[in-house]
Order: C-alpha cells, then sequence, then structure tokens
C-alpha cells in the first residue's frame, strides 16, 4: 500500500511539474509577443506571425487525436493524371498502408496527392492545403473531411508534413517534390529530424529518382559533399511492394528514439540478443562517444510515455554526427527480427 501511494504521489507530482513546464511556455509566448510591440516591429512582421500561430495551432489541435498513428507523407506533383502509371503507383501505395492502419498525409490537392488519399480513401486520409492563386484545391476523397488543413504559407506546411510523420515517399513531381524531399534528406542527416524511413518511389519501369540517385552517387558523393553512409538514408525503387516493404520494416523491431540529455534511448519492439548486442558494440561503437551501449528499462524521463513502458532500450551516448550510421544501425538491429 505505501509503495502504491508513494507511486500514486509520485505521477501527481509529474503530472504537475508537466503542468507547470506547459504554463511557462504558454507565458514565454505571451511575452515575446509583448517585446514585439516593444520592438516596434511592422505591421507586415506581426502579420506573418499572426497568420504562423493561427495556422500551427489550428494544425496541432487537428493532428493530436491522431499523434499515436503511424503515418506515412506521399509527396508528389499535382499535374499528374490519373492514366499514367505514376498515378496509379500512387493510388496503390495509400491502398496498402492504408490496408496496415497508416494514415496517408498529402499536399490535398489533385495529381499524386489525389492518388494516395484515393487508395487510402477519407477515412485513412489527412490533407494540408496549400492555398495559391492556381492549381490548388482539396482533391474529392479529403474536400470537406474534419482532418483537412488549408495553409497559407509553405513553411508551416512543410513543419507539419515532416513533424507528423514516421514515413516519407517521394513519387515524381516538380520544385516542390523536390525541395520537400530533399528537406526530409537533410533534417535527417542533420539530426533535426528522429530517423524514419524515406522511400523515392518511381513509376514501374521510371527513371526519375534512379536519374537523381545517380548524380547524387557520381558528383555530390564524389566531391565529398556528403559521406557515403549517407546514401542509407533513403531508398529508390520502381516497386510498390518494396516501397511498402521498407516503410512497415523499419518499424519491425525497432519502434521509436528520443534523447534524454546527452543519451540517446532507442525503443524497440524485441529484446536483442547476446550475439546482436555483441555484434552492435563490435560494427558501431564508433558512433558512441562516452562509455558504450547498454541495455535498459526505460528512463526516469520516459514517464510520460507510459504506453512506452514494457519496450526494452538500447541506450547510448550518440556522437550526433554519423546519422547514416545510426540508420545502418536501426537497419540491423531490424534485420533480426
Amino acid at each position: 500500500m505505501n509503495d502504491a501511494r508513494a507511486n500514486n504521489n509520485e505521477e501527481t507530482d509529474g503530472n504537475a511539474r508537466q503542468e507547470l513546464r506547459t504554463g511557462d511556455l504558454i507565458s514565454t509566448i505571451k511575452d515575446y509577443a509583448d517585446k514585439l510591440q516593444q520592438d516596434g516591429s511592422t505591421r507586415g512582421d506581426l502579420k506573418i506571425l499572426s497568420r504562423t500561430l493561427r495556422e500551427l495551432r489550428y494544425a496541432f489541435k487537428i493532428f493530436a487525436p491522431y499523434r499515436r498513428s503511424r503515418k506515412a507523407t506521399i509527396f508528389g506533383s499535382a499535374r499528374t493524371a490519373p492514366e499514367e502509371p505514376a498515378y496509379q503507383q500512387a493510388v496503390a501505395l495509400g491502398s496498402a498502408l492504408a490496408r496496415q492502419d497508416w494514415m496517408v498525409i498529402t499536399g490535398a490537392g489533385d495529381g499524386i496527392m489525389g492518388a494516395g488519399h484515393e487508395g487510402a480513401g477519407r477515412e485513412h486520409s489527412m490533407g494540408l492545403n496549400i492555398m495559391l492563386p492556381f492549381e490548388q484545391s482539396a482533391n474529392k476523397t479529403i474536400d470537406g473531411d474534419s482532418k483537412l488543413v488549408h495553409m497559407k504559407y509553405f513553411f508551416t506546411r512543410k513543419l507539419m508534413f515532416v513533424k507528423e510523420c514516421d514515413a516519407v515517399v517521394c513519387l515524381p513531381g516538380g520544385f516542390g517534390t523536390l525541395d520537400e524531399g530533399l528537406e526530409v534528406l537533410t533534417l535527417l542527416q542533420t539530426g533535426k529530424h528522429d530517423m524514419m524511413p524515406v522511400v523515392l518511389l518511381d513509376a514501374p519501369g521510371g527513371s526519375y529518382w534512379k536519374a537523381l540517385d545517380c548524380f547524387i552517387r557520381e558528383h555530390v558523393l564524389t566531391a565529398k559533399l556528403i559521406s557515403e553512409e549517407d546514401l542509407s538514408l533513403y531508398k529508390v525503387t520502381d516497386s510498390c511492394e518494396e516501397a511498402v516493404e521498407e516503410v512497415l520494416g523499419f518499424y519491425r523491431r525497432y519502434h521509436s528514439m528520443r534523447y534524454v540529455r546527452q543519451e540517446l534511448v532507442l525503443r524497440l519492439n524485441a529484446e536483442l540478443s547476446e550475439e546482436e548486442f555483441a555484434e552492435i558494440e563490435n560494427r558501431f561503437g564508433k558512433i558512441v562517444t562516452e562509455g558504450g551501449f547498454r541495455r535498459s528499462a526505460p528512463l526516469k524521463a520516459e514517464k510520460d510515455e507510459p504506453e512506452l513502458a514494457d519496450k526494452p532500450r538500447l541506450v547510448f551516448q550518440f556522437n550526433r554526427r554519423n546519422l547514416g550510421q545510426l540508420r545502418q544501425l536501426i537497419d540491423f538491429i531490424n534485420a533480426g527480427a
């Protein structure tokens, strides 16, 4: 009984601390808003900040009920016609993901975006529509749905695309698709987003992404502008089945990651064997800055995620530099599942 009361008190104290931290953040936001007036900010600057806060607040509200659902963001051209192979590839992709109970996020327009939603169906679709003077109205699958968010700014839209997803699949597209796909790779390469699968999916027999991969290898890698390990951050394929396997397989044994002060915590769906742990120490020791790898129960700081309490952990001080090798470590963990 005493232990039970102690646990309840500890949980209550933790909730109180969480509420205090949340209250502090709200106060900080208000303080900075007051400073804008003190700074003599222009009306134009204030309009940008006001609209940004409005858009993100509403988007956070819409996505909040689905935070525990796996979601894939699909990027691709708004101009792809339904009879084109890439369109049908996107339909098949959306359908396959929905059958695994994944949500599909797109830019909510037509073309590849509409195809992804068409395959996933309305129930499994979420949309982030951009307001443009041309080309972009919501597709018929997501139009009028409560999971559709209209946004004025590309930067807030891009934030939501990446913040809320567990995987990214890029089909052929124009400047916007290239921008979105390469930004995601930059975020992974620099550790600004938790590791996740990125698939560059061509139409069957297509060479759009294959050509980009050749450019990256022949020019970017050869010039030593990236490291060879960075090539592990994405997969190029023209097979919908391979794309889906890449997405689902990434979470076969690996579940999620979290930094706790200086340590990186990998949460797993199954324990590592002694042999696997020894191989990890042997192959990936260079990405550890101090100490070594250790298997662990949930850390104290993870008490705010009780639904993950039963998952085994792999904990280490990651150098936060070799993100390609971190991806390779996760691939090794999944290979043993």
